[in-house]
Protein backbone atom coordinates (compact mmCIF):
# COMPACT_ATOMS: atom_id res chain seq x y z
CA UNK A 1 0.00 0.00 0.00
CA UNK A 2 1.69 3.66 -1.07
CA UNK A 3 2.45 5.93 2.12
CA UNK A 4 -0.10 8.79 2.75
CA UNK A 5 1.93 10.79 4.94
CA UNK A 6 5.93 10.77 3.84
CA UNK A 7 8.11 12.52 6.06
CA UNK A 8 11.57 14.68 4.44
CA UNK A 9 14.12 15.64 7.12
CA UNK A 10 16.05 18.67 5.84
CA UNK A 11 19.42 19.18 7.02
CA UNK A 12 20.40 21.95 4.03
CA UNK A 13 22.65 19.46 2.69
CA UNK A 14 22.44 18.54 -1.31
CA UNK A 15 21.65 14.45 -0.36
CA UNK A 16 18.71 16.33 1.67
CA UNK A 17 17.20 18.14 -1.43
CA UNK A 18 17.55 15.05 -3.71
CA UNK A 19 15.55 12.77 -0.41
CA UNK A 20 12.52 16.09 -1.16
CA UNK A 21 12.77 15.97 -5.05
CA UNK A 22 12.58 11.50 -4.93
CA UNK A 23 9.44 11.76 -2.32
CA UNK A 24 7.97 14.58 -4.54
CA UNK A 25 8.75 12.59 -7.38
CA UNK A 26 7.71 9.21 -5.80
CA UNK A 27 4.58 9.72 -3.79
CA UNK A 28 1.42 10.95 -4.77
CA UNK A 29 0.29 12.10 -1.14
CA UNK A 30 0.94 14.57 2.04
CA UNK A 31 4.58 15.34 2.69
CA UNK A 32 6.09 17.43 5.40
CA UNK A 33 9.51 18.41 5.79
CA UNK A 34 10.83 18.58 8.69
CA UNK A 35 13.86 20.72 9.74
CA UNK A 36 15.78 19.90 13.59
CA UNK A 37 17.85 22.16 14.94
CA UNK A 38 20.31 21.04 17.41
CA UNK A 39 20.44 22.41 20.92
CA UNK A 40 23.10 24.58 20.94
CA UNK A 41 24.88 23.45 23.64
CA UNK A 42 24.83 20.36 21.89
CA UNK A 43 28.22 18.52 19.99
CA UNK A 44 25.96 18.38 17.14
CA UNK A 45 25.43 21.79 16.66
CA UNK A 46 28.12 24.76 15.73
CA UNK A 47 26.99 25.71 19.53
CA UNK A 48 28.78 22.78 20.86
CA UNK A 49 32.04 24.28 19.59
CA UNK A 50 31.38 27.57 19.88
CA UNK A 51 29.58 30.25 23.05
CA UNK A 52 25.60 29.51 22.40
CA UNK A 53 24.84 33.06 22.60
CA UNK A 54 21.35 34.88 21.05
CA UNK A 55 23.47 35.56 17.78
CA UNK A 56 24.23 31.83 17.71
CA UNK A 57 20.27 31.35 18.33
CA UNK A 58 18.88 33.81 15.65
CA UNK A 59 21.16 32.30 12.85
CA UNK A 60 19.97 28.90 13.79
CA UNK A 61 16.38 29.76 13.68
CA UNK A 62 17.25 32.08 10.60
CA UNK A 63 18.72 29.16 9.03
CA UNK A 64 15.66 26.43 9.82
CA UNK A 65 13.38 29.50 8.11
CA UNK A 66 15.56 29.34 5.30
CA UNK A 67 15.55 25.81 4.61
CA UNK A 68 11.88 24.83 5.09
CA UNK A 69 11.05 28.02 2.72
CA UNK A 70 13.44 26.23 -0.06
CA UNK A 71 11.76 23.29 0.24
CA UNK A 72 8.40 25.03 -0.46
CA UNK A 73 9.99 26.66 -3.32
CA UNK A 74 11.52 23.13 -4.22
CA UNK A 75 7.62 21.50 -3.80
CA UNK A 76 5.57 24.70 -5.87
CA UNK A 77 8.64 24.22 -8.89
CA UNK A 78 6.87 20.64 -9.16
CA UNK A 79 3.41 21.91 -8.31
CA UNK A 80 3.36 20.34 -5.57
CA UNK A 81 2.66 21.94 -1.88
CA UNK A 82 4.91 20.99 1.37
CA UNK A 83 4.00 20.80 5.25
CA UNK A 84 7.01 22.45 7.00
CA UNK A 85 7.89 21.57 10.60
CA UNK A 86 10.50 23.23 12.87
CA UNK A 87 11.92 20.96 15.80
CA UNK A 88 14.89 21.61 18.25
CA UNK A 89 16.70 18.46 19.42
CA UNK A 90 18.68 15.00 19.19
CA UNK A 91 18.04 15.11 15.14
CA UNK A 92 17.64 11.01 15.43
CA UNK A 93 15.40 11.17 17.99
CA UNK A 94 13.27 14.42 16.87
CA UNK A 95 12.60 12.77 13.64
CA UNK A 96 11.37 9.10 15.28
CA UNK A 97 9.25 11.25 17.68
CA UNK A 98 8.29 13.06 14.70
CA UNK A 99 7.28 9.96 13.15
CA UNK A 100 5.18 8.80 15.75
CA UNK A 101 3.45 11.86 16.91
CA UNK A 102 2.26 12.73 13.56
CA UNK A 103 1.16 9.72 11.75
CA UNK A 104 3.82 9.18 9.36
CA UNK A 105 4.04 5.94 7.13
CA UNK A 106 7.25 6.65 5.00
CA UNK A 107 10.62 8.47 5.73
CA UNK A 108 12.53 9.86 2.67
CA UNK A 109 15.81 11.13 4.08
CA UNK A 110 19.56 11.70 2.92
CA UNK A 111 22.43 9.56 4.19
CA UNK A 112 25.67 10.72 5.08
CA UNK A 113 28.81 9.38 5.05
CA UNK A 114 31.91 9.90 6.41
CA UNK A 115 34.96 8.65 8.14
CA UNK A 116 33.64 6.41 10.97
CA UNK A 117 34.30 2.85 12.35
CA UNK A 118 31.37 1.02 11.82
CA UNK A 119 29.94 0.38 7.81
CA UNK A 120 26.68 0.81 8.02
CA UNK A 121 28.00 4.67 9.45
CA UNK A 122 30.16 5.34 7.07
CA UNK A 123 27.44 4.62 4.37
CA UNK A 124 24.77 6.13 5.81
CA UNK A 125 25.68 8.42 8.11
CA UNK A 126 24.71 8.79 12.18
CA UNK A 127 20.99 10.07 11.92
CA UNK A 128 20.27 7.92 8.59
CA UNK A 129 21.29 4.81 10.37
CA UNK A 130 19.66 5.45 14.07
CA UNK A 131 16.34 6.43 11.84
CA UNK A 132 16.88 3.36 9.42
CA UNK A 133 17.21 1.14 13.02
CA UNK A 134 15.03 2.33 15.49
CA UNK A 135 11.77 3.74 12.74
CA UNK A 136 8.39 1.78 13.10
CA UNK A 137 8.20 2.68 9.05
CA UNK A 138 9.72 2.36 6.23
CA UNK A 139 12.73 4.37 5.74
CA UNK A 140 14.11 5.43 2.30
CA UNK A 141 17.74 6.79 2.22
CA UNK A 142 19.16 8.63 -0.87
CA UNK A 143 22.40 8.87 -1.74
Amino acid sequence: MPPAHVLVPLDGSPLADDALEHALETFDCRVTVLNVVAPLDSAMSEGGLLEPGEDRREAASERADNLVARARDQAAAVDRTVETAVETGDPADTILAYVDDHDIDHVVMGGHGGSRNELARRLLGTVATAVVGEAPVTVTVVR
